[in-house]
């Protein structure tokens, strides 16, 4: 392998073969040469030794997502990117929790879905421009990560299946929206710094609580500041009982001492690992890049077997990506409701998805 690597020599086509199976990745992969730029600054919820092999695998499923994405472009019109640009100090330190909970409630207004639940945070950001795909990232504490791609100048938001709460998923959510809105520009140097590192990701969190969990909103809500009483709320606002713990909090609706009480309660519960409804709430799946991929096939620009060809990927592996079901690939899918939009566009293929409005 060190001969191939430091290119002394190349594969015979049987080794060829053997690496190809067991990688699970076509010959074609290796022949094939990606049109991509380099990754600028991918925001992750840890940087530490031990996640960067995952972090690699990450990147490189990222990078199959985004020739993914330019594939669909060329025949899909994607939603125009909406997100609020906001003038912010180019030193993260200095943005105060006065400020991201304004940023936060001007990207509420900005948006237009009021100070109520969100009813699917994932269908709002793409409806709003962002390419989202969920995935096995493959490590514990890699739950999500997102990039403002200069290709394109979209951003793109990678979730995990948080642990197995839909919850939990939502906060990741918006928590890579916060990165989106507040450190778009940030170099990537920065982050290098472990204090500024976790000064952004504690801003990313906080503006994660007061996106979902609006002041006055939620805290007309909050009637009894007890685990219950959280209890009784998360089917409502869909947002984890420790979330709400640390927005009561900062709300200064409870104090640290009974703040520090609901805590060791909440061990006492053993509900750290494992919220009550965890198992009821419906995951977010996001719908754009399944939707592209089937209107291709339905309207017949494209062959289902023949996508893998031509992006030099698995099939396995660009299903997963995009949301589709296992095999839809290798044979023609379901029909979509579709609506054409070529008043504007010559080219004739070119076609937009329409969602309605997520409030």
């Amino acid at each position: 392998m060190s001969q191939y690597e430091r290119e002394h020599q190349s594969p015979s086509p049987p080794v060829m073969r053997r690496i190809s199976e067991s990688l699970n990745i076509p010959v074609r992969y290796f022949l094939h040469e990606p049109a991509r730029e380099g990754l600028g600054t991918v925001f992750y919820r840890c940087m530490s030794a031990a996640t960067k092999k995952s972090r690699q695998r990450a990147e490189r499923r990222y990078e199959w997502l985004r020739d993914i994405t330019m594939f669909l472009q060329t025949h899909v019109r994607f939603p125009e990117v909406q997100f609020p640009t906001f003038d912010l100090p180019d030193d993260p330190t200095r943005i105060d929790d006065d400020q991201i909970e304004e940023l936060a409630s001007e990207t509420r207004r900005t948006w237009g879905v009021g100070t109520g639940p969100i009813s699917n945070v994932t269908w709002l950001l793409e409806n709003k421009g962002a390419v989202v795909t969920r995935c096995e990232l493959g490590s514990t504490t890699l739950d999500a990560f997102s990039e403002w791609s200069e290709q394109g100048s979209a951003p793109y938001v990678v979730l995990g299946f948080g642990k197995g709460s839909a919850a939990r998923s939502r906060w990741d959510a918006a928590h890579e929206l916060g990165h989106m809105v507040m450190h778009r520009h940030l170099e990537k140097s920065l982050l290098l710094q472990r204090d500024v590192f976790k000064h952004v990701e504690a801003q990313a969190h906080r503006f994660a609580g007061a996106f979902l969990l609006p002041a006055r909103t939620f805290a007309g809500d909050v009637y009894s500041p007890s685990l219950d009483g959280l209890r009784a709320l998360k089917e409502k606002w869909r947002v984890s009982i420790a979330a709400m713990i640390k927005r009561v909090a900062q709300l200064d609706l409870i104090g640290e001492s009974r703040e520090r009480r609901l805590w060791v309660n909440l061990g006492r519960r053993k509900w750290r690992t494992k919220e009550p409804l965890d198992d009821v709430l419906e995951l977010e799946e996001p719908r754009f890049l399944r939707r592209a991929m089937e209107l291709l096939v339905t309207k017949g620009i494209v062959a289902p077997n023949e996508v893998p060809a031509r992006l030099a990927l698995a099939a396995h592996d660009i299903e997963e990506l995009t949301g589709l079901p296992p095999g839809y690939l290798s044979e023609a899918g379901p029909d979509i409701e579709l609506v054409n939009d070529d008043h504007d566009h010559e080219d004739k293929e070119a076609r937009i998805i329409r969602f309605p409005d997520v409030k």
